[in-house]
């Protein structure tokens, strides 16, 4: 199975906040294992326009920190995943986390 994996990034650890990440690390993973993470820089953020541009790039699955419940939505909408509550780490080794089942989340980070 195929997956992309996408995970919003600041400073090379995941962001708080994907509307105010530096990039998307985003993962192409055949067979549960990662082929390749490249950089991929948002568009302005603005309501709505992360969850579509992540879809348009092939994107299934986004862990995060925090999300507001519209956006929750809108991922929903576009066929993308939203993993919640995902801890402040690399991008690599959160990818093997969740890949393994090892992925640890918490609560909800946003307030919105």
């Amino acid at each position: 199975m195929e997956q992309r994996i996408a995970i919003p990034v600041v400073n090379g650890l995941l962001s708080d906040h994907f509307g105010h990440c530096q990039y998307f690390a985003v993962a192409d993973v055949v067979d549960g294992k990662i082929q390749e993470i490249k950089e991929e820089v948002p568009p302005p953020h603005e309501p709505g326009v992360i969850p579509k541009w992540l879809s348009s790039k092939g994107v299934n699955v986004v862990l995060v920190g925090g999300i507001g419940q519209k956006a929750v939505t809108l991922f929903n909408q576009f066929g993308v995943t939203p993993v919640i509550g995902v801890p402040k780490n690399a991008p690599e080794e959160l990818i093997k986390d969740y890949l393994n089942g090892q992925l640890v989340t918490g609560e909800n980070q946003c307030s919105h």
